[in-house]
């Protein structure tokens, strides 16, 4: 399965190789189970830390473990950046995946106002359902899933809306499993 994660689908920087010389699937992929992408080289992304422009650094940061460095060059990066859309969603990236849930949704919903096309508000939606998913809420995480596959659908991503469909599958089994709802009654 092909990774989807804010990064390929914003800067492309790891598509085909990019950047890197060695394929995608030897540095990171996306586990289907946990919808995280993982670090599947640790030695090689390190040593291309120094490689990688400010985005890509600060999600690779959060990959390799390094929460609180990723959080404060993201912090940096989001302060320097005329156009903050990515800044913010790499920021709530190292957030969300240090577990700082409520600072990763703020900065989710700031870039949620500022996607300016169908495909953006599909790139924060993803984003969001992951965070749900992360947070065990499979409701909602479903519901956010399938908003960004329908949403990239209309905006003639067909491509990256199939690409959403593992995780959308995967909110919707652990849902079905779940015996107990995400949401109590009120």
């Amino acid at each position: 399965m092909m990774a989807l994660s804010w990064q390929l689908m914003t800067t492309g920087v790891f598509v085909g190789g990019g950047r890197l010389a060695v394929p995608l699937a030897e540095i990171w992929s996306t586990d289907p189970v946990t919808l995280r992408d993982v670090v599947m080289d640790r030695k090689a992304m390190s040593a291309r830390l120094g490689e990688y422009p400010s985005l890509e650094r600060v999600w690779a940061l959060s990959l390799l473990g390094r929460d609180g460095q990723a959080v404060a060059e993201g912090r940096l990066l989001l302060a320097g950046s005329a156009d903050r859309f990515r800044p913010l969603l790499v920021l709530a990236h190292a957030c969300r995946r240090s577990h700082r849930w409520h600072e990763a949704a703020l900065l989710q919903e700031e870039a949620l106002r500022l996607a300016s096309s169908p495909a953006r508000e599909a790139l924060v939606r993803y984003e969001i359902g992951v965070r749900f998913f992360d947070e065990a809420l499979y409701r909602d995480a479903a519901a956010e899933l399938e908003w960004a596959y329908d949403l990239y659908r209309a905006a003639g991503r067909q491509r990256i809306a199939r690409l959403c469909l593992p995780a959308l599958e995967r909110a919707r089994e652990v849902l079905a499993l779940s015996p107990i709802p995400d949401h109590p009654p009120i």
